[in-house]
């Protein structure tokens, strides 16, 4: 499994027959561009992370890839005349052979403007290669065990000393999508030792992979 990281927490996941987007959204860059896609999965569509422009025109590139996301971003993107199916928590679908299963409900912000906003995970499965667990903001899910977790350093509180734990008990093996805007001056000062704390999870390897990095698992 080579898993490409776009931005933010925006994944490109290759296995030895599917390529997976998870995640394209405001704060990812190069996703426009790819082609040959199998599926794609936004597990956001909250303005700070959903650009539907963006993604509108990543999916009429790629005519071939089926569309997951949760239901009020399927709505939206049916609103662009595009075809999205609304995948929901304990309903598992299939992309050939990856078995995909979302993970995580609809919340929303402690702000009436707000509306209401997918908290949404997902797990990819197949046949001889790692088991992946995007947790995006669903960090109550019950995944089941992975071999390989994406934990998105993108917030303070999915630095926590509680998701750090969370961590250490789902997947022995993790790597941090690490946003190119979080190694600002500030973002060091709010991030400088997260990663590090990941080393003292007993038995747990990690590797971050930076804008555009990649990594095989």
């Amino acid at each position: 499994m080579r898993v490409t990281h776009l931005g933010h927490a925006c994944l490109l996941v290759e296995t030895a027959d599917r390529r997976i987007l998870i995640d394209p959204g405001s704060f990812s860059t190069g996703f426009e561009e790819l082609t040959g896609l199998d599926a794609i999965l936004v597990t956001h569509n909250h303005a700070d992370h959903f650009d539907a422009e963006r993604v509108s025109a990543l999916i009429r590139s790629n005519p071939g890839a089926t569309v997951h996301t949760d239901p009020l971003t399927a709505e939206k993107l049916r609103d662009e005349g595009l075809a999205a199916v609304p995948s929901r928590q304990g309903e598992d679908f299939a992309v050939g052979d990856v078995t995909v299963s979302p993970v995580g409900e609809l919340h929303a912000f402690n702000h009436a403007s707000m509306p209401r906003i997918p908290n949404v995970g997902v797990v990819l499965r197949a046949d001889g290669e790692p088991s992946l667990f995007h947790p995006g903001d669903a960090y109550d899910g019950e995944p089941g065990q992975v071999d390989v977790l994406a934990h998105p350093l993108n917030a303070p509180w999915a630095a926590s000393r509680d998701s750090i734990a969370f961590v250490g008990r789902i997947a022995p093996r993790v790597f941090i999508p690490i946003h190119d805007a979080l190694l600002s001056d500030v973002g060091h000062r709010m991030y400088s030792g997260h990663i590090e704390q990941f080393s003292g999870v007993a038995g747990l390897t990690y590797t971050p992979l930076r804008d555009a990095e990649s990594a095989t698992f």
